[in-house]
């Protein structure tokens, strides 16, 4: 049973590992990393701007509330303008009336459906699925903190503007992404075996990020790198409001248990200290 046990667990890492490696995500330190990390008030506001003007034309965030822009720990927006930004978003379907009306801070991000559209970000960075990220089974990401903003940020900095060597010419409506695994890859890139000879595929999703396509009003300079790190910030940040309060509730219950440890073993010492050593 122990050597069962031992072989599952090797698997488990050995597995995460080698998900990890193949799809050439590399670590990056984000702020909110660590027992002690926590989001970028800068950073999500940037990221937010850059998935209102880029990237919320193809995906939408259906489980995430506008007005949590405005709470604490968050982007923390001036509740005035989350207000007025839903009111310019999507209309709804009142579900009393059955009418349509303007979005409400109330209500959730737009959803996005249809040709062309791309998959949901609410819980992208925390998807096993979708953009095939995080990779491996958790262990990378639970020692090395690296997950899902990881991959977000590595896949919409990773086209290539020159195809492979390999691919044949006219490879119209796909995009060459060096950390993208679950595309379509041309045989000609394929080895005897069948296996593709690129770190990356083809995506259909063309790049969404050019330098200065967006003009940041902090005037931090709006490189593809720097919009890559801010908008998986904020998708994180979307899909984990919670996660600094989280960290901070659990370091408090670490601590508490610790101290009731000591407590209990001095108490246990002090309790037992007169019959100890003695025989009957």
């Amino acid at each position: 049973m122990k050597k069962i046990l031992i072989s599952a667990v090797s698997a488990l890492v050995l597995g995460s590992g080698a998900a990890l490696a193949n799809s050439n995500v590399q670590d990056h330190a984000f702020s909110f990393e660590g027992i002690f990390g926590k989001f970028d008030q800068a950073q999500l506001r940037r990221g937010f701007q850059v998935y209102s003007e880029v990237c919320s034309t193809c995906h939408g965030m259906k489980f995430v509330p506008i007005r949590t822009l405005a709470d604490d720990g968050g982007p923390q927006l001036d509740p005035t303008f989350v207000r007025e930004y839903a009111a310019g978003l999507d209309p709804v379907i009142d579900k009393d009336s059955g009418e349509e009306r303007d979005r409400k801070e109330t209500d959730m991000f737009p959803v996005r459906v249809g040709d062309g559209m791309g998959p949901d970000l609410s819980v992208m960075a925390k998807a096993r699925a979708g953009f095939s990220g995080p990779a491996g089974s958790g262990m990378n990401q639970f020692f090395k903190g690296m997950g899902g903003p990881e991959y977000i940020y590595r896949y919409v900095t990773g086209f290539e503007e020159e195809n492979p060597e390999c691919a044949p010419e006219g490879i119209d409506g796909y995009y060459y992404n060096k950390v993208f695994q679950v595309g379509g890859v041309p045989d000609t890139c394929k080895d005897a075996a069948g296996i593709k000879t690129t770190h990356g595929s083809w995506a259909q999703m063309p790049p969404a990020l050019f330098d200065d396509l967006v003009t940041y009003e902090d005037g931090t300079a709006a490189t593809v790198d720097q919009m890559g790190q801010d908008v998986a910030a904020f998708l994180m940040w979307a899909a984990e409001p919670k996660l600094v309060a989280r960290k901070q509730m659990g370091l408090v219950a670490v601590v508490m248990l610790g101290l009731l440890s000591v407590m209990l073993y001095l108490t246990n010492k002090r309790l037992w200290a007169p019959y100890k050593g003695h025989k009957a």
